[in-house]
């Protein structure tokens, strides 16, 4: 179910125990929920009701942020996943995933697995083939009368595109995966989304198999090597799929959107090329497209900030909170391309759980963000901002279309 930005609201009732509850309500696509200003000027780590009426601790504030990502106390999989808080009804990251006993041994063999894939020199090398892609998406768009869906002929193809080259997926599938990836990320329909994960579990499963047979130069040639159960592989297969493109769709977007909205800024970086790198970081600091938070739980006791977290709690990193704290950032609700962020932001995690797949992402916005407006200088949203419609039930959120005229 969809909803206007500006009809989005709070919870209809206050917490019979004066608790926040999430998720929290934001004037707009651009702006995050003030409640987290609210919260961090006094408890940067505190109690809130989550979507599903159980009780976790919020964490907003940028240092305390950085503490949880790389306490190793802290993990996907609880101590108690029967009894467990859940944060949402995301089948993906709603609750305890794994289990303790393991956990720590089975994120390392993973990213040991999947390290030269996304390494530093191979995304380096893939960089001028990523920018011929999004040169020829935007060549194929200049040819379309204006005004058309940038969404669906820039942001959503060039991340679909280079993910299927990458892993070794048929791009003509991309119809079928992406509707389960969509599936999948719908918070309203639990069991919807469960039956789509499993399929799309199932769908790598068959491309994984086939590799075992045909081995190519590709992602999922290589986890048809690994010496583990063949649904294991299919998870992590698939996992990779889904958020090899799903967020990075929703970055060029809200890019276009920040530049569309500080016009001083995007006249910078078209003077000053030099500037796409800084660019790309700032939007990466900025953008909010979701509203989730990512879920943690104590396996022992740990503190965080000034506060102790019992073993078994749960904990929801805010990452776009805390990429706006004034205690780091300066100004840190302004877009600014110039800034020195001699504090990198979060949007990609932080110390062992940092994103293997974030050099991937840089190379294709810095693909987008380097040429789109020197193709088309004039471009400007169809529509006004307050028309368009974000997917509000959706964990990665985003907008449903985002028409461009030039």
């Amino acid at each position: 179910m969809d909803h206007r930005v500006n009809d989005q609201t709070g919870p209809a009732d206050p917490d019979p125990e004066g608790l926040p509850t999430l998720p929290f309500e934001r004037s707009g696509p651009l702006d995050v929920p003030e409640m987290y200003r609210t919260l961090r000027a006094h408890r940067p780590v505190t109690r809130v009701r989550t979507q599903t009426g159980d009780i976790a601790w919020l964490v907003s504030g940028y240092e305390e942020a950085r503490q949880a990502f790389a306490d190793r106390r802290l993990g996907r999989s609880s101590p108690d996943p029967e009894r467990a808080a859940r944060i949402s009804n995301s089948v993906l990251i709603g609750g305890p995933l794994g289990r303790i006993e393991t956990e720590k041994a089975e994120h390392e063999r993973m990213r040991r697995m999947l390290a030269p894939a996304f390494s530093a020199r191979r995304m380096g090398a893939l960089g001028p083939h990523v920018q011929d892609l999004a040169d020829n998406l935007l060549d194929r768009m200049a040819e379309l009368p204006p005004p058309v869906d940038l969404r669906e002929h820039l942001s959503l193809p060039l991340p679909v595109l280079v993910i299927c080259e990458l892993l070794g997926v048929p791009y003509g599938d991309r119809e079928h995966f992406r509707k389960l990836a969509d599936t999948m990320t719908d918070l309203s329909d639990p069991e919807g989304a469960r039956a789509a994960m499993t399929d799309l579990g199932a769908y790598t499963r068959e491309i994984v198999l086939q590799k075992r047979a045909n081995p190519a130069g590709d992602v999922f040639s290589d986890l048809a090597t690994m010496d583990a159960p063949d649904e294991q592989i299919a998870s992590l297969a698939a996992g990779l799929l889904f958020a090899g493109h799903e967020t990075t769709v929703n970055r060029i977007d809200y890019g276009v959107l920040l530049l569309l909205a500080n016009p001083a800024q995007r006249d910078a970086l078209v003077a000053d090329p030099s500037l796409t790198d800084a660019a790309v970081e700032e939007i990466l600091r900025v953008a909010a497209p979701g509203n989730h938070g990512m879920p943690r739980y104590a396996h022992e006791d740990v503190t965080i900030g000034d506060v102790t977290v019992r073993r078994g709690e749960a904990v929801v990193i805010a990452t776009t909170a805390a990429n706006r704290d004034e205690r780091t950032f300066a100004d840190p609700d302004r877009f600014d391309i110039g800034r020195a962020l001699d504090d990198p932001h979060l949007a990609f995690g932080y110390a062992a759980r940092y994103c293997i797949g974030a050099g991937l992402a840089r190379v294709e916005l810095r693909a987008v963000f380097g040429t789109i407006f020197h193709r088309f200088p004039t471009l400007a949203l169809a529509v006004p901002v307050e028309e368009l419609t974000e997917r509000c039930d959706s964990l990665t959120g985003g907008l449903t279309r985002l028409p461009v005229t030039w």
